[in-house]
């Protein structure tokens, strides 16, 4: 398939897939792009699209970018996630450990420079991590915040170099939690404690009642994403 046939493509099924549900979309994604990969943060959406993979494509992998500063919860809830499901995430490091990157780069290196922290730890495993696929899917959605408003069901990844699939986009947060309590998904436990958000440790705080769902993210900082999305 050539690019302009690419291009096309996406921009079709994009369309088509636009009022179809995430699991058809998942399943003519893993179909037409056997050699996919989900990105899993083991937040709400995500353990929901774990669900969704593992009833129709368990054999695709999925990984999570393993920060070294994630919660001792998140963790655990990957663990149950492997037992519960039998199956194995696919651990994905920084080259950095963090006591390498405190002495390159000084102590807390998230407080003083967000946006390099980041990208040493989440944005630079990922570009080595996608290289190995031809797509990948991802849990945002549009309410979450601008910079995800225009996300499509199907666009093309230019940073990355890839097919991506955002299967619901058009989901609300109601949505993912009405799935999540109809099909008994295990789920951080975080969540419960008002963080609807979750990232690393260090990063990421309680969200009160009437704050935005995504302010306890990077608080007191105009960073507002890691960069893996555009």
């Amino acid at each position: 398939m050539n690019l302009f046939e690419k291009e096309k493509m996406i921009q079709e099924s994009a369309e088509t897939f636009e009022n179809q549900s995430p699991e058809a979309l998942i399943a003519w994604a893993v179909e037409q792009f056997p050699n996919i990969t989900l990105a899993c943060s083991f937040g709400a959406e995500d353990v929901v699209l774990v669900d969704m993979i593992q009833k129709i494509s368990p054999k695709s992998d999925i990984f999570y970018l393993d920060t070294n500063v994630h919660f001792q919860e998140t963790l655990e809830t990957r663990d149950r996630l492997q037992q519960h499901y039998g199956l194995e995430f696919v651990q994905v490091l920084p080259k950095l450990t963090l006591d390498e990157q405190a002495s390159q780069f000084g102590e807390e290196l998230w407080k003083s420079n967000a946006n390099q922290c980041c990208n040493i730890r989440k944005v630079d495993p990922l570009t080595d991590i996608l290289k190995n696929y031809d797509a990948w899917i991802t849990g945002i959605r549009r309410d979450q915040a601008p910079t995800r408003a225009n996300a499509k069901k199907v666009e093309y990844d230019v940073k990355f170099g890839l097919v991506k699939f955002n299967p619901l986009a058009s989901w609300t947060s109601e949505d993912v939690w009405a799935y999540i309590r109809n099909n008994n998904v295990i789920y951080n436990p975080l969540h419960d404690n008002h963080y609807p958000s979750i990232g690393c440790s260090h990063c990421t705080r309680q969200v009160m009642p009437g704050e935005d769902p995504r302010a306890g993210r990077w608080a007191g900082n105009e960073k507002t994403e890691c960069g893996l999305h555009k």
